[in-house]
């Protein structure tokens, strides 16, 4: 059911240039051109050559005492599992951040210093802090710390703010609201009280953390709605760098890290009882969920290929809604990488 609603969504958002893109993601899944990350080869001869650190999507390289290369694979993470690897997703990501990151750095200062590469970041190195700010405005999710699987398994009170009874999934919220998470092995859901009574943060910079999630969600509703998105819920991660400046640190409102919804039929939609349109993972996470156990079964079924080449269409095209800008194929990228660290060193 879900797969069905997920192709009529293609219909909707078709074009001349989508069946073109389909068919340049379509051709670089069957070469497995996607960006593993695991390719990155450093030649002694041009300059540094830092080791890796390996994280769910994102690569770390130091190179220097204050400077980090993030490299943003086609690697997609769900359930805390790896899931599949989406062409050019990596591109997508990197490049929606650091758009993001510039039309909000009025409102708090970010990690990113250049892009040097359409997958890699050149960042200023800061100390993240132990929470993950998310952001709702729906009552919704799929995963084990959503408001929604919360709310249904009768929580009302979600991260130290109290929800009342007959809430419908994918409800508008009263307001934006903070659902910070620890993150652990397994994230789990936190009031800012419990933030500082365990000893997480501080409360002072709890309060200017949460001040900035909020403020960059606001401005990123406001610049989606323009474009005709809904921006229903993100996570921000927050660090501090050496002069003890709070910093936006690691990725903003992208399609890994948010939810979005098509806005002009988010209300026929729910009226009519379907899910709304959108231009996310959730659909990958739906079609995970309906097909084994994600969270216990050892070993993942592959996700079927078209699924992959509509993941992948989507977030181009979120990337190009959003942004304005045409999105440049880069086929062959990851060779190019190094030598971009390296430059940047």
């Amino acid at each position: 059911g879900y797969w069905t609603s997920a192709c009529n969504l293609s219909a909707t958002m078709a074009d001349d240039a989508s069946e073109e893109y389909g068919a340049r993601i379509s051709a670089a899944y069957d070469a497995s051109k996607q960006i593993t990350g695991s390719n990155v080869c450093f030649d002694a001869k041009n300059g540094v050559c830092p080791p890796r650190l390996t994280g769910k999507v994102r690569d770390r390289y130091e190179i220097g005492s204050d400077k980090l290369a993030l490299v943003t694979s086609d690697r997609q993470s769900g359930f805390d599992r790896s899931l599949a690897l989406v062409p050019f997703k990596g591109q997508v990501l990197n490049l929606t951040s650091a758009y993001w990151f510039g039309v909000t750095q009025d409102i708090i200062p970010n990690h990113l210093l250049s892009v040097p590469h359409p997958n890699v970041s050149i960042v200023k190195k800061c100390t993240p802090f132990p929470i993950e700010f998310v952001v709702r405005s729906y009552m919704t999710g799929s995963t084990s710390t959503s408001i929604w699987k919360n709310y249904q398994d009768g929580c009302r009170n979600y991260c130290g703010h109290e929800l009342p009874d007959g809430m419908k999934k994918n409800q508008k919220l009263e307001k934006n609201i903070l659902t910070p998470t620890t993150k652990e092995e397994h994230d789990r859901p936190i009031s800012e009280a419990d933030i500082v009574s365990e000893g997480w943060m501080k409360q002072e910079d709890l309060d200017a953390c949460a001040k900035a999630a909020l403020a960059v969600f606001d401005r990123g509703q406001k610049i989606a709605a323009e474009r005709g998105m809904i921006l229903v819920d993100t996570k921000y991660e927050f660090g501090k760098d050496s002069s003890g400046v709070i910093h936006l640190i690691d990725e903003v409102n992208t399609p890994d890290s948010s939810r979005y919804w098509l806005k002009d039929s988010y209300q026929e939609r729910i009226a009519a009882g379907k899910e709304p349109e959108n231009i996310d993972k959730e659909f990958l996470r739906l079609w995970f969920r309906q097909n084994c156990d994600p969270y216990k079964d050892k070993v993942l079924p592959d996700a079927p290929k078209d699924l992959v080449v509509e993941l992948s269409r989507r977030y181009i095209k979120l990337y190009e809604t959003i942004t304005g800008k045409k999105f440049d194929f880069q086929e062959g990228a990851e060779g190019a990488i190094a030598e971009a660290i390296q430059k940047s060193a």
